[in-house]
């Protein structure tokens, strides 16, 4: 692809990302998923959803590629596989401790990948051990304020900090419901779609009138 893929972008010492382009791949990614887990008779999961994982093209539209471990549900629920290939951080509890792959797990990977695009952090960066963790980072946050920790890049590229503080806790918000522990509890990727299209016209509006 044109433009590499999305990890080059995030930890770029030259290019930065803005909102709306972060924004717009992130619906890019949960279109292709919800494509993926709806758009067959038989559900497609990934199972390897990273920022390496999304292409860019030339007009920065994202791509979701690498079906290397990708599986097919035959009856549409989930399966059970006794290998775990899928990349530390990124994989649903379920999934590593039990081999359970469901599209479930598909979308804690793209929560994780959500919290990853604005905050430019790893969740296997040094800074989580412990308990300590993206996601726990992230819900911590939400007592003080969600731009401690935003990519200092946003922030700095930004005019209208009501609005983007407005969008970026509703997104952290999406991607905590996403990144829930048990996969019942986890939104659909065609809900999470609709939701993060709602968060962009909002965020649209918002810079409009501010």
């Amino acid at each position: 692809m044109p433009k590499g893929n999305l990890e080059m972008w995030l930890y770029s010492n030259t290019h930065c990302l803005n909102m709306l382009q972060r924004l717009n791949i992130m619906i890019d990614v949960a279109a292709a998923l919800e494509y993926l887990h709806l758009g067959y008779s038989t559900p497609i999961v990934h199972c390897d959803l990273k920022p390496n994982n999304v292409l860019l093209d030339e007009d920065t539209v994202g791509h979701v590629a690498d079906f290397g471990i990708a599986k097919l549900l035959s009856d549409g629920i989930s399966l059970t596989q006794t290998m775990t290939m899928a990349t530390i951080g990124y994989m649903a509890p379920e999934y590593g401790s039990e081999g359970i792959v469901s599209t479930r797990g598909d979308v804690y990977s793209y929560g994780i990948l959500l919290m990853e695009t604005f905050t430019t952090k790893k969740p296997s960066d040094d800074m989580f051990t412990g308990e300590m963790s993206l996601k726990r980072l992230v819900e911590e946050s939400f007592s003080l304020s969600i731009l401690e920790v935003i990519d200092s890049n946003l922030l700095s590229n930004e005019n209208d900090f009501a609005a983007m503080e407005t969008c970026l806790s509703a997104t952290t918000r999406l991607a905590l419901h996403c990144c829930a522990d048990l996969a019942e509890q986890r939104i659909d990727i065609k809900n999470v779609l609709a939701r993060l299209n709602k968060i962009k016209l909002k965020y649209l509006q918002d810079q409009q009138s501010g």
